[in-house]
């Protein structure tokens, strides 16, 4: 071989190298500082185009089922707390959940709490290590009472009114 196919070789072997170096520091860098979050509204991206609405419209009247929350009593997110939407709320690690957990226990869309016309529910959306009614794993959707519990990992949730 003539010594510029030798070089040639050589170079494409270190660039090579160079290539799999970076990509392994992407890797490392996504492990040790986990998912990035993103805003969510204009308001959090500070979007100067953004205009007030100019009429308001009328808040509609709160029923009983409306006003419950979630709390977190336990684990990383401990005292945070989040009003429930009757439709559903996700709980999970993905960013578009509206609980994002800092759990290695949690999955990226964990579970969903909504309200079924007669009271809460907890539904577990096929996670890896279940999630926790009290004390029981749910396979199905479950309801939850005022002052109920849900554990996921080493995350305890409390529903409240």
């Amino acid at each position: 071989m003539s010594e510029l196919t030798l070089l040639v070789m050589r170079l494409a072997l270190l660039a090579l190298l160079w290539f799999f170096v970076f990509s392994l520091a992407t890797i490392l860098r996504g492990d040790l500082y986990g998912t990035r979050v993103v805003a969510r509204t204009a308001k959090d991206r500070g979007d100067a185009k953004v205009k007030p609405a100019k009429r308001r419209l009328p808040r509609p009247v709160r029923t009983q089922n409306e006003s419950a929350a979630l709390v977190v009593t336990a684990g990383g997110l401990a005292g945070t707390s989040l009003r429930l939407k009757p439709g559903g709320t996700l709980i999970g690690r993905n960013p578009e959940c509206a609980l994002v957990l800092d759990d290695d226990y949690a999955s990226g869309r964990h579970c969903r709490v909504f309200h079924d016309g007669s009271g809460w529910v907890v539904e577990d959306l096929g996670s890896t290590n279940g999630t926790f009614v009290g004390n029981r794993p749910i396979t199905e959707p479950t309801p939850i009472s005022p002052g109920g519990s849900i554990r996921i990992g080493r995350t305890v949730i409390e529903l409240r009114r």
